[in-house]
């Protein structure tokens, strides 16, 4: 199964006329050429236009569009004060009239560029037999749960029965793990309405996350496997797709966030950090979600080991950011490591202590998009579902926890690795049990 686009595919560009020119956070070079915004064959390009205040973002929506009548509006974005436009070269064939003359004093201009995946460190298979998996990798999702006491939990009731995870992903397919459990899907690519995957890496996310190990007689259950999923597609058969449908699957998130009790967003994309926290437009949305009451846990990213490699929106400041934990497939802590592709940080341009935590990420056997099998891959891909079954944990037991309480409990528990920095592995690796113990009084 090849999941590779990578980080670098993820460039968003902004515009905007403070300096009455270009202001380019590229990895080579501070501006480009107004060429680098043509991104189709007829010279059109893709923009997302975003300004706080609606009487201005209007009069740049008028202006945009009276330039061209084939320019268009390809979405509405108000949790990021914004639209998604289509905008077509000038007469004269240029593109950069029509942002200079349209992008009023506070607005900004970004290119609607391709997100991704995050680069897997691939150690998985595509075949949809149980046995497969069983003979090919050792230890797995078992493992992981038992490394870090999830299991003792199950025991206890503390199975997320009662609280909804978001899985803003490929999508999520109909596996038998899942059974009654996807109460809604939302399809931003193809405008499917019956909840499905076409490139296997939701359906992974969604088993790790939420799983019930059904198939599997319960050998790979997933971190809350009581818990209701709602999916949302975003990414395409690829594993890319465009910033505006990631903002406009996390601004759907928000807006059905009463209607079907969601509590986490469980995020595993990302793109190159090329501009500041502030002004990226998809770490806006997940700020705007966290606003909202919903805890968004997110992808560091499989850079590493180099510094500075944190993807967006893991920079977003106020997301759960995980990093990879190897556990070497045994429940022993004392062999446990940071795994080598995970992102360090800082983060780039910001300087952010990211990542923030640790949790499982390779080996990680989770559900399968076809058939009714399993999956093993390696990422923080991985990682990030399970820590977002660990919140999901967190909110059975205390239904009014906040996000930032969330992500306060998580940090404050975390077990640090020896000898591995800050920007390493943030807290360290998450811990389940004293996450709980500690909501629950004891």
């Amino acid at each position: 199964m090849d999941i590779r686009p990578t980080m670098s595919a993820f460039t968003p560009q902004v515009y905007n006329n403070t300096n009455a020119e270009q202001t380019m956070a590229a990895p080579v070079a501070d501006k480009q050429p107004e060429e680098s915004f043509i991104s189709s064959a007829n010279g059109s390009v893709n923009l997302i236009v975003t300004n706080d205040d609606k009487a201005k973002l209007e009069e740049m929506r008028s202006a945009i569009l009276a330039k061209n009548p084939e320019n268009k509006v390809t979405a509405e974005l108000p949790l990021i004060n914004g639209f998604a436009v289509t905008v077509n070269p000038s007469e004269d064939g240029s593109i950069m009239p029509v942002l200079s003359k349209s992008v009023s004093e506070t607005g900004s201009m970004f290119l609607d560029a391709q997100i991704g995946i995050p680069g897997e460190a691939q150690i998985g298979i595509p075949g949809d037999e149980l046995q497969e998996v069983e003979n090919t990798f050792r230890p797995l999702m078992d493992n992981a749960n038992v490394t870090l006491g999830v299991d003792k939990l199950h025991e206890q009731g503390i199975t997320g029965k009662g609280t909804t995870i978001c899985v803003i992903d490929t999508g999520i397919a109909q596996h038998p793990d899942f059974e009654g459990r996807i109460i809604g899907f939302q399809d931003m690519v193809n405008g499917r309405t019956e909840a499905y995957d076409d490139q296997g890496h939701g359906t992974h996310c969604a088993g790790i996350c939420a799983g019930s190990g059904k198939t599997s007689e319960g050998k790979y259950t997933g971190v809350a496997p009581e818990a209701n999923l709602v999916g949302v597609k975003v990414l395409d058969g690829r594993g890319s797709g465009s910033l505006s449908n990631v903002i406009k699957g996390v601004q759907w998130a928000v807006e059905n966030k009463e209607k079907f009790g969601i509590d986490v967003i469980s995020m595993s994309l990302g793109g190159y950090v090329s501009q500041s926290y502030k002004t990226d437009p998809v770490v806006q949305a997940v700020e705007a979600a966290y606003d909202a009451g919903i805890s968004c846990v997110i992808a560091a990213g499989n850079e590493g080991p180099s510094s500075g490699t944190i993807g967006s929106p893991g920079n977003a400041p106020d997301a759960i950011t995980v990093g990879a934990l190897d556990d070497k497939g045994t429940p022993d802590r004392s062999d446990d490591s940071l795994a080598y592709f995970s992102s360090r940080g800082p983060s780039r341009i910001d300087k952010l202590e990211k990542p923030d935590i640790l949790a499982p990420g390779v080996n990680i056997t989770a559900t399968a998009h076809k058939g009714n099998g399993y999956v093993s891959m390696s990422g923080t891909s991985m990682a990030t579902p399970f820590a977002a079954g660990v919140d999901a944990l967190m909110h059975q037991v205390k239904p009014d926890i906040t996000p930032a309480q969330a992500k306060e409990v998580m940090m404050k528990f975390a077990d640090p690795l020896q000898n591995v920095d800050k920007f390493q592995q943030g807290k360290g690796v998450i811990d389940p049990q004293e996450n709980i113990e500690y909501l629950m009084g004891k």
